[in-house]
């Protein structure tokens, strides 16, 4: 598999809540004949230790080899120190991988390891973050998410969700399950993991945080909301009667706009929207149309961090527009909306 750009090394972040399989999944790409090594961060051992399985190695030692090459990794001390001693024990050949894994704890929130990635420049000079993975427990979820918001941050996180457990759970619960989490976050796609079986395609290489075109290939992502913006009676042929019932705190807006931003008044409110609104904001992605440059302008944030680069050229004849999309905790959708509104040309 070729390395993403400049030979950075891309990095997944895999989150869930506890139960929710990443251990298994994570299992299942460690011992996968996939010819890739993989270097794996668990941000703690001890919740379901993953090392008395497959790991062959005396553990006082802080990175293990692997017996299929692959190596892991606890973490003591704090990720920026792991991953740049990972970094440069890889640039002096001490260790061979391609990629590297964060597996979180259960309970984690994945916006600062997330952070890690924007907010360091020598972290950026290695690595890539090419996604953030949320496993979802079909049989749990619906009382984490009621009852825990930190099960509710890690779905506004995904850019990739797998649901696991379907199986156990009943065909409606799923489905009422998928619907709400759709409503949280419309830009992750969702797929069901049985035990761990997942086509490592839709694992690795996703470049679903890369500053990238992504929003603009999928058309279902721009209708979600409308259709259930009206409050339809319920009969029969009310295809999710859960709908109404959870509102969660985490949810998903998109602003649109076919006329250009002006760029100084874009960055002066989106800079005092997050100095407001920052630990709300989970993420924030969108291609953007804006006055003097013939290119697209493809931004995202996390928290209080976002970047942006030039993504594309528009091409002649094509329509020019702005779409982004906002994923947070209760953040005030009317005051966004008019702020980016009041930002145009």
């Amino acid at each position: 598999m070729s390395n993403p750009q400049k030979g950075l090394i891309p990095v997944t972040i895999l989150t869930g809540f506890l139960g929710s399989g990443k251990t298994t999944l994570l299992k299942r790409i460690l011992t996968e004949a996939h010819g890739q090594k993989i270097a794996v961060i668990e941000n703690e051992f001890g919740e379901e230790d993953i090392d008395t399985e497959i790991l062959v190695a005396d553990t006082e030692e802080q990175i293990i080899q692997m017996n299929n090459g692959c190596v892991c990794c606890t973490i003591r001390e704090d990720l920026r120190t792991t991953l740049s001693d990972l970094a440069a024990k890889r640039r002096k050949g001490e260790l061979k991988f391609d990629r590297v894994v964060i597996e979180t704890t259960g309970l984690a929130d994945p916006g600062p390891v997330a952070q890690t990635f924007f907010m360091d420049d020598e972290i950026a000079e290695s690595y890539l973050l090419d996604s953030i993975l949320t496993l979802v427990d079909a049989v749990h979820a619906e009382e984490q998410l009621n009852t825990r918001q930190e099960a509710r941050r890690q779905i506004g996180f995904a850019d990739q969700i797998f649901i696991s457990k379907a199986d156990l759970a009943l065909p409606e619960a799923v489905a009422a399950l998928s619907h709400r989490i759709k409503h949280m976050n419309p830009r992750a796609p969702q797929q069901q993991a049985h035990f761990g079986e997942v086509a490592l395609s839709k694992v690795f290489d996703l470049r679903g945080f890369n500053l990238n075109a992504k929003l603009e290939i999928d058309p279902d992502f721009l209708t979600i909301e409308a259709p259930h913006d009206h409050d339809h009676e319920h009969g029969e042929h009310c295809d999710h009667p859960h709908h109404h019932v959870h509102d969660d705190d985490v949810k998903s807006f998109v602003f649109k706009s076919d006329k250009p931003f002006n760029p100084a008044k874009l960055e002066d409110f989106l800079g005092a929207i997050v100095q407001v609104y920052g630990p709300k904001m989970l993420r924030y992605k969108g291609v953007l149309y804006m006055k003097g440059t013939d290119k697209r302008v493809i931004f995202q944030g996390v928290h209080q961090l976002m970047g942006s680069d030039l993504g594309p050229k528009w091409m002649p004849g094509e329509k020019k527009a702005s779409k982004m999309v906002f994923i947070g905790i209760d953040l005030p959708k009317e005051i966004l909306l008019q702020g980016m509104e009041g930002c145009l040309a």
